[in-house]
């Protein structure tokens, strides 16, 4: 019984201790010994995205793959379920999320940040056909609403008092949301702009739906990359590849091919 409960105690100390008693790295040397960095995303456009050859790329693509770069790993994009990148990120199914994520108290008690690096805001969606229905948020009540599952979109409605008592439908994506209002099984879809001024507009399959011009949110919003809050080494090596990065001027000329130099905070 004695050597039971002492082979208990060791087993529940190499737990606690993780590096000790042949348990995983955690941190940066994690990421090095893996010899690669797992990045939850979802396609996004002009973020994460596939082009027409089926190969992914975007913004936040070729950032990741430079900043791994300096790190010296290779990048692994793996597509997640939004509404659950807290739980793959904790249970290390990923290690980090790179894919327009909004900065929020909220967050941050539960995932540390990397340097912000893109400012955003949460637009409404409507079909042109109902361009004099919608033009504030008062007329917007009663209608359908629908944003990404776990997105700061769907915070936004939440947090309206107008937009808050309307039926809502949480779609899987946020170009999902947009398909949805296109189709008619929705009025409004709330979506980050950086995403909405890339695909709503005359050259694409979105050019009958539109942006109405009203303030959803009082405060703009930030990007950056979510790490579990024990990685301090990790945020701290990814900061500096962010730093290194900007005053080479990478980070303006990533910015100027993905049309967001508006949004870059990295000057």
């Amino acid at each position: 019984m004695k050597k039971r409960l002492a082979a208990l105690l060791t087993a529940v100390l190499c737990l606690s201790v993780f590096a000790g008693c042949g348990g995983a790295k955690e941190d940066l040397a994690y990421i090095k010994d893996n010899g690669e960095m797992v990045m939850g995303i979802t396609l996004f456009e002009p973020m994460n995205y596939n082009d027409a050859n089926g190969k992914l790329t975007g913004f936040e693509t070729e950032f990741a793959e430079a900043v791994c770069e300096k790190l010296g790993v290779e990048a692994k994009f793996q597509v997640i379920d939004w509404k659950q990148k807290e739980n793959e990120l904790n249970a290390k199914a990923i290690d980090c999320i790179w894919n327009g994520l909004t900065v929020t108290d909220e967050r941050k008690e539960s995932m540390a940040f990397s340097t912000s690096y893109v400012s955003n805001y949460q637009v409404a969606v409507i079909r042109k056909a109902d361009a004099e229905k919608y033009v504030d948020i008062a007329s917007m009540t009663g209608a359908n609403m629908i944003a990404e599952n776990g997105s700061a979109g769907q915070t936004t409605i939440e947090n309206d008092a107008t937009l808050s008592q309307n039926k809502f439908i949480a779609a899987a994506a946020q170009k999902d949301a947009l398909l949805e209002v296109k189709a008619g099984t929705s009025d409004i879809a709330v979506l980050d702009y950086i995403m909405a001024r890339t695909l709503v507009n005359d050259a694409t399959d979105y050019s009958d739906l539109m942006i109405v011009d009203v303030e959803l949110a009082s405060e703009p919003e930030e990007y950056a990359i979510g790490f579990r809050l024990e990685d301090k080494e990790l945020v701290a090596a990814v900061n500096k590849a962010i730093d290194e990065l900007a005053e080479e001027g990478f980070m303006a000329k990533l910015a100027e091919k993905y049309a967001i130099s508006d949004a870059l905070l990295l000057k």
